[in-house]
């Protein structure tokens, strides 16, 4: 009877394990040395030798030539767990027999001695389908088996088995095969099956296979049926499910030169070879990736997942830019998302190729605008370059006006002298701590209401000086103090803020950076000039040095 690839070539040893070196290494190294532990757990995606490296070490711990890093399949042991005839390798499904009866079963018999081979092997497939109590009922025996017993978990789901179970063995993670490593191995088992094949098909059926080599050989097995005397391209295409790569080539030609009809015409095609549009839609997406790839980094050949590198590839791959990749993918990878939800696949498709080509149009009508844009530039600069030979006499010009306008940007903005005095005559130092430490609040308070324009004039700005009626806003630029002061509206909502975070009625005032410095020592003069002649020759030589170190506006007199 005919028996299918994957069951003939199943490994045997574990050099025939591909793609999993970092676990066959591991486990080859402590049967050498006779480090073998009661428990293991095998977890990775389907297809990759979880439960065929299980077996090859029960065979291998059960093996007459021990120590040996390989099982040497010839001694009775060896061929007695191949065909299954040693009932002391027991492979059990959990996702048939996940109860507590099964697993109380094994609990109850594990203490029996082996009958034929050294150790009692105990594999266990899915075995994240048991049940809770199932694992309860494993937990013990797993901890503390005896000697003569080894148990092999495989799973495909690991995040499913609880923590304890984990915890009690020694975790090998399977990766996926990749494609390379499938390739070969495919090769050489057609090779010794006497099977013509193209390299190319063997290339389309690994990509397919999602890095289980079990669905590789399942396809090729079914490539094999389909072809008449060789597996051809077309013949891995159709039994994979793929688009041709002559089909990608035409629609991503079509794409890039806004054919929409072409594109159409395409897709009806392989509509009609039943096609499935999520499969072509993950395969356009793979194409112009390819491309992405091909443009960015040549070397990188064996990482193209749908491309192969003819000459109409090469040729799109020069002419399409990156960024029009970038918009191909997301368009695609939306669509993609939408079918799964849509008993209308084949529409959103059809919108997609629409959506792809006319991405196309938008950026001619782009290129135009920035064309116009640069026509127009050319004419600002030849409009400057005759101002600059007219300059000396715009510069007389210029002088002319300019006091005039010195004149009019000076009556701008007026800071408000009076209201400035009075506060600082009665300034102290605490009342302009008080509303520094209230200021992020008011802040905060400005922008939850939705006033983020009124915020923004406040955030150069900050209190230079405060009495109990009042304070002085200073701003770094004088064009944010004029719309602030000249703002009733936006004067209005700030002190009723300050009044409901303070309990005071303040009123403030603006006054530029530039001008507060002068405003300052204005003040500070007249002061002096007011106080006690006096006072001013007697002055205690302390405080003179101390104004000297630090100015006057940072220091209290106290009597």
């Amino acid at each position: 009877m005919y028996q299918a690839l994957y069951r003939v070539w199943r490994p045997q040893s574990f050099a025939d394990v591909i793609g999993q070196e970092h676990v066959t290494k591991t486990l080859q190294n402590a049967l050498l040395q006779q480090k073998t532990t009661h428990a293991y757990l095998f977890s990775g995606p389907r297809g990759t030798g979880k439960t065929s490296a299980a077996k090859i070490l029960a065979k291998a711990v059960n093996c007459e030539r021990m120590p040996i890093a390989e099982p040497c399949n010839e001694c009775s042991a060896c061929r007695g767990i191949t065909d299954g005839s040693i009932p002391d390798v027991i492979e059990i499904d959990a996702a048939s027999n996940n109860g507590v009866e099964e697993i109380r079963d094994i609990r109850d018999k594990v203490k029996y001695a082996p009958n034929a081979v050294p150790y009692k092997v105990y594999i266990i497939d899915e075995v994240h389908m048991l049940s809770i109590g199932a694992f309860n009922a494993l937990l013990k025996t797993l901890e503390e088996p005896p000697k003569h017993v080894i148990f092999i978990l495989a799973t495909t789901e690991p995040h499913k088995i609880p923590l304890t179970i984990i915890s009690r063995c020694q975790r090998f993670d399977f990766k996926r095969i990749t494609a390379q490593d499938i390739v070969g191995r495919m090769s050489h088992i057609a090779t010794e099956s006497g099977l013509q094949y193209e390299e190319k098909a063997l290339h389309i059926i690994a990509r397919s296979a999602g890095g289980g080599m079990r669905d590789a050989l399942s396809l090729l097995d079914q490539a094999v049926s389909f072809s008449t005397e060789r597996v051809t391209v077309e013949d891995a295409l159709t039994v994979t499910g793929s688009v041709s790569h002559n089909y990608l080539n035409k629609i991503g030609r079509a794409v890039y030169e806004k054919n929409i009809p072409e594109a159409l015409t395409a897709l009806e095609a392989l509509m009609l070879e039943g096609k499935d549009p999520a499969r072509f839609a993950e395969d356009l997406i793979l194409y112009f990736r390819d491309i992405l790839l091909y443009k960015t980094a040549p070397n990188l050949e064996e990482s193209l997942e749908r491309a192969m590198l003819d000459e109409d590839f090469t040729n799109l791959a020069k002419e399409i830019q990156p960024e029009q990749i970038y918009n191909y993918i997301d368009i695609l990878n939306h669509t993609q998302q939408e079918m799964k939800f849509s008993n209308h696949a084949r529409i959103y498709l059809e919108v997609c190729l629409v959506k792809l080509c006319q991405i196309e149009s938008k950026k001619v009508v782009e290129v135009v605008g920035i064309q116009e844009l640069h026509a127009k530039i050319e004419g600002l600069e030849k409009e400057l370059k005759a101002l600059r030979t007219n300059r000396p006499a715009m510069e007389e010009v210029s002088q002319a006006q300019s006091p005039k306008k010195t004149a009019r940007a000076s009556k701008e903005f007026r800071v408000n002298t009076r209201m400035v005095r009075e506060i600082l005559t009665d300034a102290t130092r605490e009342d302009l701590n008080s509303v520094k430490s209230h200021w992020g609040e008011l802040l905060e308070a400005l922008n939850s209401r939705q006033m983020r324009s009124q915020s923004a004039l406040l955030n150069d700005a900050e209190p230079a000086a405060a009495s109990p009626k009042g304070f002085i806003l200073k701003f770094k630029y004088e064009i944010h103090c004029k719309m602030a002061m000249e703002n009733q509206t936006f004067l209005d909502i700030t002190s009723n803020i300050l009044e409901e975070i303070t309990g005071k009625s303040l009123q403030f005032v603006g006054v530029p950076e530039d001008q507060w410095m002068q405003i300052r020592e204005e003040f500070l003069q007249n002061q002096k000039q007011d106080g006690n002649k006096d006072e001013e020759e007697h002055e205690d030589p302390l405080i003179s040095e101390a104004m000297k170190l630090v100015g006057a506006d940072l220091i209290e007199f106290k009597n």
